[in-house]
């Protein structure tokens, strides 16, 4: 169902998460909302999916995205469900309610990926991060060492190349430096411990090797922008990778080849239609999952 201006089934969930607010056009939030710590909640009840897609796609990157489930004796095509999930990367997938509860929400928002480095890796390359197949393993692997390696010569030796040679596999393909991924691993582990209940930073600092809570404090501000004040106040964790990939765009951690596929999936929502965006993507020679075109979808569906 559509309203004149606007799409139903669409809710902001945002700090601090106290009441779910309805929201008509998501597509065309401002982009400060991805890295606020809000959550997109996409009711799947409407009729009208082929719009709903656009809308869902179409947010701003690092607004997380929750998906609820439409009723069961409405869907007639399972396959179809699964595509629209494939397409619009949730983070969670709810059963149909009628009324979600906030504390449902808020436990679903809270809750880390069962495999945090390959759930980052798909988040850069649908931030338009395109990557081969071998530095896209690097940056796994970097990702997942960083839950007990501290320094770049460590990750070296973890994935067996010289210091050297580690560096110039990213610098070659335009990313930033290895030392950057490995310790933008760890302050995400520590903002993700830092939302759990009674977690200070201290703990959460020693907990991950750092010497003391301003260290940790320090490399999240110097990294990301953010202080961890602000990040304990804020749920999930896509909201930081975004924020990261704008301070590395900022300071240069990024080619500019990557840099404008960034902007261009950052800002297709606001400078092009929802047509015009699939046109785009089956004409780009490019190809990556923000840009992979909608297939039409039954009305039945």
């Amino acid at each position: 169902m559509t309203h004149e201006d606007g799409l139903v089934g669409f809710f902001l969930f945002r700090p601090p998460y106290a009441e779910l607010e309805a929201v008509q056009r998501p597509d065309r939030l401002p982009r400060s909302m991805g890295t606020s710590g809000a959550a997109l909640v996409w009711c799947m009840a409407s009729p009208d999916r082929n719009q709903e897609i656009q809308a869902a796609r179409g947010r701003c990157p690092g607004l997380s995205l929750i998906a609820i489930l439409p009723p069961a004796d409405t869907v007639t095509r399972r396959d179809q469900i699964f595509r629209m999930i494939e397409l619009c990367r949730p983070v969670s997938v709810m059963p149909y309610h009628e009324e979600p509860h906030r504390d449902d929400l808020h436990a679903l928002l809270s809750a880390p990926p069962a495999d945090l480095a390959a759930a980052a890796v798909d988040f850069i390359r649908w931030r338009g991060i395109t990557l081969d197949l071998e530095i896209r393993r690097l940056v796994r692997r970097t990702l997942e060492l960083s839950a007990d390696l501290r320094s770049v010569n460590a990750l070296a030796r973890g994935v067996y190349l010289s210091r050297r040679a580690l560096g110039r596999r990213f610098t070659t393909c335009g990313l930033p430096v290895p030392s950057h991924w490995l310790h933008m691993g760890r302050v995400l582990r520590a903002v993700i411990r830092l939302q759990e209940p009674g977690s200070t930073l201290a703990q959460v600092a020693y907990g991950l090797g750092y010497p003391d809570a301003f260290s940790l404090s320090n490399q999240l501000k110097r990294l990301t922008g953010v202080r961890p004040s602000e990040a304990r106040t804020r749920r999930g964790w896509e909201w930081l990778l975004e924020s990261w990939v704008q301070k590395e765009v900022a300071t240069g951690g990024f080619s500019e080849a990557h840099v404008r596929r960034i902007a261009r999936t950052a800002n297709a929502q606001a400078t092009t239609s929802p047509q015009s965006r699939v046109a785009r993507a089956e004409s780009s020679p490019t190809r990556d999952p923000a840009a992979t075109p909608v297939e039409a979808l039954p009305d039945a569906l």
